[in-house]
């Protein structure tokens, strides 16, 4: 059984009680995400805290996107409402690594590698080591983006 999944459960019925509408409503559709996760493919399976905090980061994903995109078509109370659910999310996930730790993490894959200077086609190589280490606490784009900085 999922730690995660479970304190989730629990701090649904506290948000429930306390009248929080902001975030008992986010943590149901995270729940729902979780178990729609679960039941996707050919055998349902429990998720894993893991497995539990991909589906966290990516609801995140979703709701910071969604936030722009109301930002960008002037909707700015529904960009609001997108914002807070991320914010209710953030207690979830893992810290964020801000960009000099993600600066510090890819150039210790390059020298690794010995890929300073090699360009584009020493991206995935990088990528492959880094990934791993910044799973869940950095966005992707961030990442491929520092990446292709240093090896440019």
């Amino acid at each position: 059984m999922s730690t995660l999944k479970d304190r989730l459960r629990a701090d649904l019925t506290t948000a429930i009680k306390a009248r929080d509408d902001v975030r008992s409503s986010t943590l149901r559709m995270v729940l729902t995400a979780v178990t729609n996760a679960e039941v996707a493919g050919k055998v349902a399976k429990e998720l894993t805290d893991d497995e539990v905090l991909t589906v966290l980061a990516s609801e995140a994903k979703k709701r910071r996107e969604a936030a722009v995109a109301f930002e960008e078509g002037d909707r700015p109370e529904m960009a609001a409402k997108e914002r807070a659910e991320t914010a209710v999310l953030q207690d979830y996930l893992p810290e964020q690594l801000g960009p000099d730790e993600i600066a510090a993490i890819v150039s210790a894959a390059v020298e690794k590698l010995g890929a300073a200077g090699a360009g584009p086609k020493a991206m995935g190589q990088v990528m492959g080591i880094v990934q791993p280490q910044v799973k869940g606490r950095a966005d992707g784009a961030a990442v491929a983006a520092e990446v292709r900085r240093q090896l440019g």
